[in-house]
């Protein structure tokens, strides 16, 4: 590696400053001070910068990565991996897919060693166990057709889903 001049950060930090407070007094003229001075805030930064000796590391971070890129291009090893990280995130997508649809997945049945569905009531849904006692079983006696419209609703909403193969 070349040797560096101590004072490159500094000096590039000043020459960007130039530029920005260049930029900084078009802006003052055509929008007024405050954005004038938010310019000229702005262009000071790279001038800090260069003397914090931060703009030496960002130059190094621009080449290094300069030079990946360069490398990626022109090396068939790292496009292998490139491939193979391809590879990965279809499988990924496509392991997802297959959840999402349960194909190729074992359900929690088989997972229990065959244990048996649970008992349904009517239009497949579980039953629940103690029906018909309680406030809520004269409530659906007395009004009958309340019952009977919502129970419509929900075997229109059960058949939706088994046709979509969600239930």
């Amino acid at each position: 590696m070349p040797t560096q001049i101590p004072f490159e950060g500094p000096m590039l930090g000043a020459a960007l400053t130039i530029v920005g407070l260049l930029v900084s007094w078009v802006v003052w003229r055509r929008r007024g001070a405050a954005a004038g001075l938010r310019g000229v805030a702005w262009s000071l930064l790279p001038l800090a910068a260069g003397l914090m000796g931060l703009m030496t590391i960002l130059w190094r971070l621009v080449s290094d990565l300069a030079g990946f890129f360069a490398g990626l291009v022109f090396n068939p090893v790292v496009w292998a991996g490139v491939v193979v990280a391809g590879l990965a995130v279809v499988l990924w997508v496509v392991s997802g897919v297959m959840r999402a649809r349960g194909v190729g997945t074992r359900g929690r049945r088989a997972a229990d060693g065959g244990a048996k569905a649970p008992a349904t009531g009517s239009g497949g849904r579980p039953a629940v166990s103690g029906a018909g006692t309680g406030p809520a079983a004269g409530a659906s006696a007395a009004g009958g057709k309340r019952a009977d419209s919502a129970d419509d609703d929900f075997s229109d909403i059960e058949e939706l889903l088994r046709r979509r193969g969600i239930g």
